[in-house]
């Protein structure tokens, strides 16, 4: 609760805190009685028990100060909803006291989620930054075969991934200073008429790794496969995490977009479109919603029918592949892992795409730009974490 994706929650400790308050965020996994159990982000559980003179208030998702909270009562609270409590810490082995409890209800979250969502894939583009231009606050975007100029203004929200993680919700506030050439982005806002701009509300950038191999071993214990990096010839450990996106390629789709990247023109009226049609770049429908033409069609090799227009983007077509199981990795499969830095030896897999074999045979530069455009952090895109501390 409490804080949400944009804004946090503000308030003074209530008075009566002693030199020993804690601040308790977290989601409640048990209540028994007036004892509430708050599991952290971070793992750890605590117990906190309120009193009669626990203040309870209610925060709607994207509130910014106290002022828009609601009083409560501690029954309103049910497990699964985030809390913010201020607390007396206890006695040894006594649960905290709470001062005050800041409660945002799961079914708020998750609508604000899915409002969110909607809005990043609607209104979102995305690709590999070429260039910035603080002087001009201008980013320049390769977004597959287009380029696409993301303008920042002084309200523009920036936002960073932690190089150690691929959760939205653990990325930190940032500056355009941070943005780099060669970083994967991610900006949301209006659109210019001809697609080629986007005027950025919300951006959101990180400096990932693209390894292109094939499969060595599984193992399904570990929730790791090792495949050999064909950039550098060296084995690489890449780690499965319940946040990790795998899919397959559907053999008739890997040639189409391989021919794609062979030949970007592709017969397409204009040329140059690469292998998605619609918004450059990422983000769903141009703004109301609604798809260019026809949608997605598959055409034979081509993987769209000549000529087609296609609404979407490579992203949201890779979200309607099928989802492949790390059981279904075998020795010598071609894969394509956009993952975080970690070390030379070992990464944690953002997007690992299967059945690449094809694609592979394109042009490096022309699969990296197509395929790195496309990722989609944190198993939900940018809303994921909207509304939760």
């Amino acid at each position: 609760m409490i804080c949400c994706t944009r804004a946090t929650v503000r308030g003074q400790t209530p008075s009566s805190a002693s030199s020993q308050a804690i601040r308790i965020v977290g989601t409640v996994t048990a209540i028994d009685g007036t004892t509430l159990t708050v599991k952290s982000d971070a793992g750890a559980s605590t117990a906190v028990n309120a009193t009669d003179s626990t203040r309870v208030l209610r925060a709607e998702p994207g509130a910014k100060s106290l002022a828009e909270a609601t009083p409560a009562q501690l029954s309103e609270i049910a497990v699964g909803d985030r809390v913010l409590v201020s607390a007396a810490a206890g006695e040894a082995g006594s649960p905290a006291s709470a001062l005050r409890i800041i409660a945002m209800k799961q079914a708020d979250i998750a609508q604000k989620q899915k409002a969110e969502q909607a809005d990043w894939q609607r209104r979102g583009t995305g690709g590999l930054v070429k260039s910035v231009n603080p002087a001009a606050s201008i980013i320049t975007i390769a977004a597959g075969a287009r380029t696409v100029v993301v303008h920042v203004t002084p309200k523009t929200v920036y936002r960073r991934y932690d190089p150690s993680s691929i959760r939205f919700a653990d990325a930190k506030p940032s500056s355009l200073d941070e943005i780099h050439s060669g970083d994967q982005l991610r900006a949301r806002g209006d659109r210019s008429a001809d697609g080629s701009g986007l005027t950025a509300e919300e951006v959101i950038a990180g400096n990932f790794r693209n390894i292109a191999g094939t499969v060595i071993s599984v193992d399904q214990t570990a929730n790791t496969t090792t495949v050999t990096d064909l950039a550098t010839k060296k084995p690489v450990v890449i780690h499965i995490t319940s946040d990790s996106q795998m899919h397959k390629l559907p053999p008739e789709m890997a040639q189409g977009l391989a021919a794609r990247m062979k030949n970007p023109s592709g017969g397409q009226p204009g040329g140059g479109q690469g292998v998605a049609g619609g918004p450059p770049g990422g983000g769903g429908p141009p703004a109301g919603g609604q798809a260019q033409t026809g949608g997605w069609r598959q055409g034979g090799e081509g993987g769209a029918a000549p000529g087609a227009q296609r609404s979407g983007d490579l992203s949201q077509m890779l979200q309607r592949t099928p989802t492949v199981q790390l059981s279904e990795l075998h020795k010598g499969d071609a894969v394509m892992i956009v993952a975080t830095q970690g070390t030379p030896d070992s990464a944690t897999a953002v997007t690992l795409l299967a059945g690449v074999e094809p694609i592979l045979t394109a042009p490096s530069s022309a699969s990296q730009s197509m395929f790195s455009a496309s990722w989609n952090l944190g198993g939900g895109g940018a809303g994921e974490a909207a509304g939760t501390p």
